[in-house]
């Protein structure tokens, strides 16, 4: 996997994982190695958690801060080039929200994503009219040539939902709020609905609805959630760990470890556990569709 199909986005979390661990085997802590190498402890941090990309000479820096070999320190210094990669998303940076690069270059790597949504469409979902209605709302200061621009890239998102090399695996569950909120008024919705009833017939795409009758169930406890798996390698280790994205109002948080990983597995399984089965939900897309509609 090399940055030409995910920007650098993941080359950045997997240097930043190896300077983690060579900094941790050095006894050095983050304060300890900033002051070495002259940086800010922040710098470190940005580093570490695949926020930056990183120049080979400071890979060099730091490895030999570390104590690293010099086969190790070549290989590091190969993937730091690798961070420079370009995404196609990397033309809209002006308008995608700070951080966001991140779960989308997560997001083309990912090999299944498993996804709850509560309230809203997911944005890899949504029409033009849906997103432009959410954007407004989001930020009403933005002019529409800006807003137009951000619907753009949500609806450019789509394209990996059908891409002919190694579409991911989708699976959504939708509360059913998600198909009673009439965003942008019943016309928008409808066809929003009707988007959604396209997508499901789709092999790779799977769509379920969590009913009221379900009661409580699992993502009501959890809140909303995206599960990302990445593909493995040929002996069978995983290219990525498995990544949950929990978004908030003021931020979002990137879940890793594996007890956290292990604990949002079995919410979305029991919430499928809750849904009904894709007819059944496709069913019920297309009615709430046909009442808009009237």
């Amino acid at each position: 996997m090399t940055g030409t199909t995910t920007g650098s986005t993941v080359p950045r979390r997997q240097l930043g994982r190896h300077l983690r661990e060579l900094r941790n085997a050095s006894r050095l802590t983050v304060r300890a190695a900033a002051k070495h190498l002259e940086w800010s402890e922040p710098k470190i941090w940005r580093i570490e958690t695949g926020q930056t990309s990183l120049r080979s000479l400071d890979v060099e820096a730091m490895c030999k801060v570390y104590g690293a070999d010099g086969e190790l320190t070549q290989a590091l210094m190969g993937l730091a080039k690798e961070t420079k990669g370009r995404g196609w998303w990397h033309a809209y940076g002006d308008v995608i929200p700070d951080g966001f690069d991140l779960y989308i270059g997560l997001e083309e790597a990912a090999e299944r994503l498993s996804w709850y949504e509560a309230e809203l469409v997911p944005g890899l979902l949504q029409t033009p009219d849906y997103a432009r209605v959410l954007i407004k709302r989001s930020d009403p200061g933005r002019d529409d040539a800006e807003v137009e621009r951000r619907a753009h890239v949500r609806i450019t998102r789509q394209a990996l939902l059908t891409r002919v090399t190694a579409a991911p695996q989708v699976d959504v569950a939708l509360n059913e709020a998600v198909l009673r909120r009439p965003v942008g008024g019943d016309k928008v919705m409808a066809e929003q609905l009707e988007h959604l009833v396209h997508f499901n017939e789709l092999d790779n795409v799977s769509i379920r609805v969590v009913p009221y009758a379900a009661g409580l169930h699992d993502g009501i406890m959890s809140g909303p959630f995206i599960m990302m798996h990445f593909p493995t390698t040929g002996d069978g280790r995983e290219t990525e760990p498995p990544t949950v994205y929990v978004e908030g109002f003021t931020g979002a948080l990137y879940l890793d470890k594996p007890n956290e990983i292990e604990r949002y597995d079995g919410a979305f399984t029991s919430i499928q556990g809750s849904a009904l089965d894709e007819a059944g939900s496709t069913s019920l897309l297309k009615q709430a569709a046909k009442e808009l509609s009237k």
